[in-house]
């Protein structure tokens, strides 16, 4: 055999095995990234987005009967909150329903941080959670590529409607279970913390 034909097939065996080993590596990545993961009463966990995947502004949040907030602003606009759940990583994150019972529509433009690289314009980028025992103020957090991990796009509410809300803090010290939930132009919420 010639160092051609050697070479050709050494050639095409790498290249079968690097397709290969390419095919797996994609096939171990997909699935939806859930992993199978379910929760204790066999749901899956609820996956948080920006705006609603089905495109119906009115859904509420998935736990919408549970309360452990609320919180009355200007123009009818009120925010229901659900849950304020500590995870393994150390984050919180918080989960709410905002709902405009007022006459006109909603814009959270109000509601967003003062940071000028934010990219979203209409979030609750401005939502804080503070630990009034240790006396800290917890921000949400921020992606790499300037995005709050909150709520997004939440403009155009009309009167009735209502939206699912969350966002996303650095965990206070284990030993704080109690903080107030902020907004602008709302007055805040005092919400336990659950693990």
């Amino acid at each position: 055999m010639s160092i051609r034909r050697t070479t050709k097939a050494a050639r095409g065996a790498v290249a079968t095995a690097s397709a290969l080993g390419l095919a797996l590596l994609v096939a171990g990545c997909g699935g939806g990234g859930d992993g199978g993961a379910q929760t204790p009463d066999g749901r899956k966990p609820a996956a948080h987005s920006a705006t609603p995947d089905d495109g119906s502004a009115g859904s509420p949040a998935a736990d919408a009967d549970k309360v452990i907030g609320e919180m009355k602003g200007p123009d009818g606009i009120e925010v229901t909150l659900h849950s304020a759940v500590r995870d393994s990583g150390g984050f919180v994150t918080v989960e709410g329903t905002v709902t405009n019972r007022g006459t006109r529509a909603f814009n959270a433009i109000d509601w967003r941080s003062n940071e000028t690289e934010l990219k979203s314009r209409s979030s609750i980028s401005g939502a804080t959670l503070v630990d009034k025992t240790g006396k800290k103020r917890y921000l949400v957090l921020r992606d790499t590529n300037g995005e709050c991990l909150c709520t997004t796009g939440l403009s155009g509410l009309l009167p009735g409607q209502s939206r699912p809300v969350f966002a996303q803090f650095p965990a206070p010290p284990a030993k704080v279970t109690e903080v107030d939930f902020q907004l602008p132009t709302m007055p805040p919420a005092t919400v336990r913390i659950t693990d």
